[in-house]
């Protein structure tokens, strides 16, 4: 038997709770929008915590070094996006630090591709690689002497997993 709305209350003790549809309206966009702005604090934390980290900063230390990289972006000005929370590049452990930087200049725009390891010694992070790929496919490493490669090098972060 299916109970309609004017018959028995599905209260305890007879008791009937009415409540307006304005009032679930006005608790449904509360509700909402507390939970919007959670997730937006959330968002901004996690990206401020990875621009604050030691191996964001080395990272880009490295690219603001290599005046070839710079060059070819057409930095300064030089700007750093914030990265991609879901790219599978994107990998931070106790010991290992992966991550896929978006940056642009004046001229054009790529991937900082990055991979850091923390010294168990001394607490601090390392660079170990510094990849700087640009939209046009051209791949410079930070790391050796610059030189920029012409042909569309396929790079990932990704061990073979």
């Amino acid at each position: 038997m299916i109970p309609s709305a004017l018959g028995k209350s599905w209260m305890a003790g007879g008791a009937k709770m009415r409540v307006s549809t304005n009032k679930l309206q006005q608790l449904a966009i509360f509700t909402t929008l507390l939970t919007g702005g959670g997730i937006g604090t959330m968002y901004y934390l996690m990206q401020k915590k990875f621009a604050e980290s030691d191996y964001h900063k080395l990272a880009l230390q490295k690219l603001e070094e290599c005046t070839v990289a710079m060059e070819s972006l057409g930095a300064p000005p030089l700007k750093i996006h914030n990265i991609h929370l879901t790219d599978r590049d994107n990998r931070i452990d106790q010991q290992i630090a992966k991550i896929k930087i978006p940056v642009t200049g004046s001229k054009t725009g790529g991937y900082l591709y990055t991979s850091s390891i923390r010294d168990p010694n001394t607490n601090r992070w390392n660079v170990k690689l510094a990849v700087l790929r640009l939209k046009e496919g051209q791949t410079i490493n930070l790391l050796n002497s610059p030189s920029l490669a012409t042909e569309n090098t396929e790079f990932s972060l990704h061990d073979n997993d």
